[in-house]
């Protein structure tokens, strides 16, 4: 993980991570499970990405479906840090890309999984403008459960971003967090991420 220096940035009292960056961003009309990489996306308040087919207020991951009445959407946008790659890739598997496992927002600096449920991330650029409550904001509601077509991508990476403890449960995982939009606006790889964390902390759980 990248070492980070942190500091209160003086208007919003907000934590500010000086490595936290956007890496890449992608987008997908389909339901295709990778996601092309792109200049830029747009957020859409309660939506998601603009132009995504997960674009809306309820749920629209096709294994989710057919719940009725259909739940609230809490994957309007999916992120996940750079450093995975790495991690898989000294793990033996061929090197994986930004959009590959269908993120949205590919991130570096930030311990995406170790996040609090209700933590508010923050793009700005990268000279730290527009920092206030207009920059393009969203919400984490929880973490991505790895699924099987995962291994439909790549067979034995589903496992990879699994941990598992002596006995064989789970107890961890490592394909991102899903997120939802709070406040609209564009989000460009090169902008810096400012996280704000929620004065109780809440454990991820898979959304």
């Amino acid at each position: 993980m990248v070492n980070s220096r942190h500091l209160l940035h003086p208007e919003n009292q907000i934590l500010v991570t000086k490595s936290t960056s956007v890496v890449s961003v992608s987008v997908s009309p389909t339901h295709s499970f990778s996601k092309k990489p792109v200049a830029s996306i747009r957020l859409i308040p309660g939506l998601g990405v603009e132009g995504d087919a997960h674009l809306g207020p309820t749920v629209q991951h096709r294994s989710r479906l057919h719940i009725k009445p259909p739940p609230p959407n809490l994957r309007q946008v999916h992120l996940i840090p750079a450093e995975l790659f790495n991690e898989v890739a000294t793990a033996g598997s061929p090197r994986l890309h930004p959009g590959d496992l269908g993120e949205n927002v590919t991130t570096q600096g930030i311990n995406l999984k170790g996040l609090s449920r209700g933590t508010k991330l923050r793009f700005v650029s990268a000279t730290g403008g527009g920092a206030g409550t207009n920059a393009p904001t969203v919400v984490v509601t929880g973490l991505r459960n790895p699924c099987p077509q995962i291994d439909k991508f790549r067979a034995g990476l589903k496992e990879k971003l699994i941990l598992r403890d002596e006995s064989r449960q789970i107890v961890g995982r490592l394909a991102g967090v899903m997120a939802t939009v709070e406040t609209g606006g564009e989000i460009t790889p090169g902008m810096k991420i400012l996280v704000e964390e929620p004065s109780v902390r809440l454990p991820l759980e898979c959304v």
